[in-house]
């Protein structure tokens, strides 16, 4: 997997977990996507903000250098407006 896009695909879930504590399945794909940022792209210290009302920006250590990947703000919360749209998750 490229790294952006593991990087994209950690933050949707480091949303939907932060937006929904409770949702055990979404913890677990989360952790999925860590591992994969740990193990196959040797990122460190992974950490995702809001920058600003229209994007998200993931800071992270890579060979002991900083670094840095911006994402657009409805494209990174679209997975989890599509799960609170879903009653078959909200029950």
């Amino acid at each position: 997997m490229k790294l952006s896009d593991a990087l994209f695909n950690w933050l949707q879930m480091e949303i939907v977990s932060r937006m929904r504590p409770y949702d055990v399945a979404a913890k677990e794909t989360l952790d999925f996507f860590a591992v994969i940022l740990y193990e196959d792209h040797q990122l460190r210290e992974v950490k995702a903000l809001l920058s600003n009302e229209e994007s998200y920006v993931i800071t992270y250590e890579l060979d002991g250098q900083q670094a840095q990947a911006s994402f657009d703000r409805q494209h990174a919360e679209q997975l989890w407006h599509d799960i609170e749209s879903n009653p078959k998750y909200n029950e």
